[in-house]
């Protein structure tokens, strides 16, 4: 194995225990907000220093070459992005973010650089007819959580092909994954399915023409508006999930709740958004300075995307209300 090799193993394994140390400042955060004992809180606040430690002692003492050490410094921004005080007053139910979000400095030969800049793109099909109509159709943008949808569709398709029935405890983990974005449980379903083979068989599945995985992290998948439309009628239509599978996974997405329930079914009177699945993303990239905030919503007759890149200062809630408003704009009740 070369020097360059045993680099790049060792930022690996540093941008795992990164996604750990993330994970345990939420948590404080979390706790903090809910105002539970201060005992419960240290204890986070205290795995998270703990963790921060051990990743930077590995960072530092590693001789890395070129790319490697680049990569190793983008690890530990991304720690420090993680601190759970942020620099912008956070909205009142800030959203978890998602692991696994840490963007190669140079990406290694034959991978995309991660898209850059203010954009909002959308797209609606028509389930009954295939059409798409839209602005943006084919800019790609990261997908944070909403490509946690796919993740569990295929994972629930190839064991039904398998043979195989998921348990009682790994349903209510994929429960998770789509009612609450849970990151853990999304990490290690999207690492057992092969990181970015599944989202190669998403480009395959589901027909897309401008999308493509990232290195090994599902957050930094790139869709374009259009594919997401299309990832949305392929779940809709059984491809995704296939037939046994199908029914439950819009019923997930219909359940969405807490800081995933935003944008696009909120174009809706209160009594029809139950009746809209939806997959939302969302997450501040340290590498642009921008939040990422995307929609994906089904309903009946149609499947909409909405992906969007803006200032962080203005919190994720304005992505939301893009969504909100596109939907509003180019959907109507009649349409569901």
């Amino acid at each position: 194995m070369t020097g360059r090799d045993r680099g790049r193993r060792l930022v690996r394994h540093a941008g795992r225990i990164v996604d750990r140390a993330a994970a345990a400042a939420e948590w404080a955060a979390a706790l903090a907000a809910r105002r539970v004992p201060p005992r419960a809180a240290v204890t986070a606040l205290v795995a998270s220093t703990v963790v921060t430690t051990t990743t930077l002692t590995l960072i530092a003492a590693a001789p890395l070459p070129g790319r490697v050490h680049r990569l190793a410094g983008d690890a530990a921004r991304a720690m420090v992005a993680a601190d759970p005080t942020p620099a912008h007053p956070a909205p009142t139910h800030q959203p978890p973010r998602p692991v696994a979000a840490r963007p190669a400095a140079s990406p290694a030969p034959g991978t995309l650089r991660q898209p850059a800049g203010e954009f909002v793109g959308w797209a609606i099909m028509d389930l009954t007819d295939g059409s798409i109509t839209g602005e943006n159709l084919t800019e790609v943008s990261t997908t944070a959580s909403m490509i946690k949808a796919w993740i569990v569709a295929d994972f629930l398709r190839l064991e039904a092909e398998a043979g195989r029935t998921p348990g009682e405890l790994r349903m209510r983990q994929l429960e998770q994954i789509i009612r609450d974005s849970n990151n853990e449980y999304a990490e290690a379903i999207f690492q057992q399915l092969g990181a970015h083979e599944s989202i190669e068989r998403l480009i395959q599945i589901c027909r897309l023409t401008d999308s493509s995985p990232y290195l090994d992290f599902w957050s930094n998948t790139q869709l374009s508006p259009r594919d997401t439309a299309r990832m949305g009628a392929c779940i809709a239509d059984g491809r995704a999930a296939g037939p046994v599978w199908t029914g439950w996974l819009l019923d997930e997405m219909r359940a969405v709740r807490g800081a995933g329930d935003f944008g696009i079914r909120h174009a809706f009177p209160e009594e029809i958004r139950p009746t809209i699945a939806i997959k939302n993303g969302w997450i501040d990239r340290t590498y642009d300075g921008n939040w990422h905030v995307n929609c994906l919503a089904i309903g009946d007759t149609w499947s909409m995307g909405v992906l969007t890149r803006y200032p962080v200062h203005l919190g994720y809630q304005h992505g939301a209300e893009i969504c909100r408003t596109l939907a509003a704009e180019h959907l109507t009740p009649l349409q569901h």
